[in-house]
């Protein structure tokens, strides 16, 4: 129930709001960042990073790649972003986004999603990345290492992920975005001839110090630039997190020393041996007008290198004029950017207030549309089931009928054959018992009759036979001890 709940609501946001990011997370077997690996110089990833805990997302928004992070398991924030300039966004609308499968590899999430909308589907949420509830009440901001305001406006989405996002001071935050916007739009689009080849790194360096005990603060911020053109260059600024003021510049290869033993950026250093320093000069005199807060002027693009010497004194003095204006017009400007961004707060603050009740009433809408669709099914159920059983039972009734009628005839049948297979003259020899029975009453008396006078005839004939031999016996007796003359007497 909860399942199909969260897949509308899913799908609803997806459809209102089309923002939502893909992000995949690219296997340890896999080369490089898969899609993303159109960020680098020659499709080749920077080397170095190698620790268990770093893991490589492919950043994706409607199924295709925007950038790339390395994200650190760890300490909970991105190393660094691989990204390209597009073109400025000129509105920016926080959606917060995360990655369910940096925590659990094995979800059936394909993309990242606001965290609100995960529930319990991802196992150990926030165990390997930060969550937003480590930001709230913590003094930091979510500040990301690809600026939305470098990507258009269509697209900046993609990068309010917070596998994207370092904790930061709200000033350092905005004076981050600021100076990299600055220095992206002013002195590296213009001078990269190829700006399809300008390839930005943007990264921060953890320290020990860590937001509630588990996000990682950085100790410093830095971004590196390669044109890979003909006449190409590279460079790297690096922004130290305890003084927001501070903008350095140096090579490639100094700021690599600053990162991981064996870290290479860019594939062959980005052809540092064939560089055009006259590009890097004319890049780094731009950067360094806007850490001083300089205007950037025309007089920096080559064309207006060869005007006279009379209208550069009249720039200078211009220059001069319009700094002089700066300073007076400076407290008036913040004045207004404070202004400008207490009614963006108030806008987002009432866009925000509207989301979570259209959020409310449309989850309540679909609450009772959920339980009068369960209704309906439980009710169709039912119907079916009894409709279902009557020609059941039906047929189980006649089937039956139909068994108890052949179990009849089948007894039927049997008692049949027993008597038939009786034997006639057992029957007749049964019949005639009685009559041979009675009529051999006398044949029996007579025999018992008979019997017994031959008995008692026996028994005479017996008494005589013994007395003879008596008598006999006797004689024999006499004649034999008593004298003749006396016997003949």
């Amino acid at each position: 129930e909860w399942t199909m709940k969260t897949s509308i609501v899913f799908l609803l946001c997806i459809s209102v709001f089309p923002g939502f990011s893909q992000g995949r997370v690219v296997r340890e077997d896999e080369t490089g960042f898969a899609e993303c690996n159109v960020f680098f110089p020659g499709q080749v990833p920077p080397e170095g990073f190698t620790e268990p805990f770093h893991v490589k997302i492919c950043q994706q928004y409607n199924k295709e790649p925007r950038f790339a992070t390395l994200y650190s398991t760890k300490d909970k924030i991105p190393l660094y972003s691989a990204f390209k300039f597009t073109k400025p966004a000129q509105s920016e609308e926080e959606n917060w986004l995360v990655e369910p499968q940096i925590d659990d590899p094995e979800n059936d999430l394909h993309e990242m999603v606001h965290e609100a909308d995960i529930g319990g589907t991802v196992a150990n949420l926030g165990a390997n990345q930060a969550l937003t509830s480590d930001y709230v009440g913590s003094g930091y901001e979510r500040g990301l290492l690809n600026p939305s305001l470098l990507n258009e406006e269509d697209f900046q989405v993609a990068t309010y992920t917070l596998t994207n996002a370092v904790p930061l001071s709200p000033a350092l935050s905005k004076s981050w975005h600021r100076d990299i916007g600055k220095v992206v739009e002013q002195a590296l689009i213009p001078h990269c001839s190829e700006t399809d080849h300008l390839y930005l790194l943007a990264g921060a360096i953890p320290s020990s110090v860590q937001v509630k005990g588990k996000v990682s603060v950085p100790e410093s911020l830095w971004l590196a630039a390669c044109c890979d053109a003909p006449e190409g260059w590279s460079l790297g600024l690096v922004k130290k997190v305890s003084d927001e003021n501070s903008l350095a510049d140096l090579t490639v290869g100094e700021l690599e020393k600053q990162l991981l033993p064996g870290v290479h950026l860019f594939k062959g250093s980005c052809g540092e041996d064939r560089q055009s320093q006259e590009k890097r000069e004319a890049v780094l005199q731009i950067v360094s007008q806007i850490h001083s807060g300089e205007q950037v002027e025309e007089s920096n693009n080559p064309e207006t290198e060869d005007q006279p010497v009379g209208k550069n004194s009249n720039q200078e003095t211009s220059g001069w004029v319009r700094r002089v204006a700066g300073i007076i017009a400076t407290p008036f400007i913040k004045l207004l950017e404070l202004l400008i961004y207490i009614f963006v707060a108030l806008v987002k603050f009432v866009f925000y207030f509207l989301w979570l009740v259209v959020k409310q009433v449309v989850g309540t809408i679909l609450d009772g549309v959920y339980s009068l669709w369960n209704g309906m099914v439980s009710y169709l159920k039912a119907i079916s089931m009894v409709l279902i059983s009557i020609p059941y039972d039906v047929g189980r009734v006649i089937i039956n009928i139909f068994l108890g009628f052949l179990q009849i005839v089948q007894d039927v049948v049997s008692l049949t054959y027993r008597i038939l297979s009786i034997p006639m003259g057992f029957v007749l020899h049964l019949a005639a018992f009685p009559y041979h029975t009675i009529c051999a009453i006398p044949s029996i008396l007579k025999d018992v009759a008979t019997g017994i006078g031959g008995t008692f005839l026996l028994v005479i004939d017996a008494t005589a036979t013994v007395l003879h031999g008596f008598y006999y016996l006797a004689c024999h007796i006499i004649k034999r001890f008593v004298p003749k003359s006396f016997s003949d007497d």
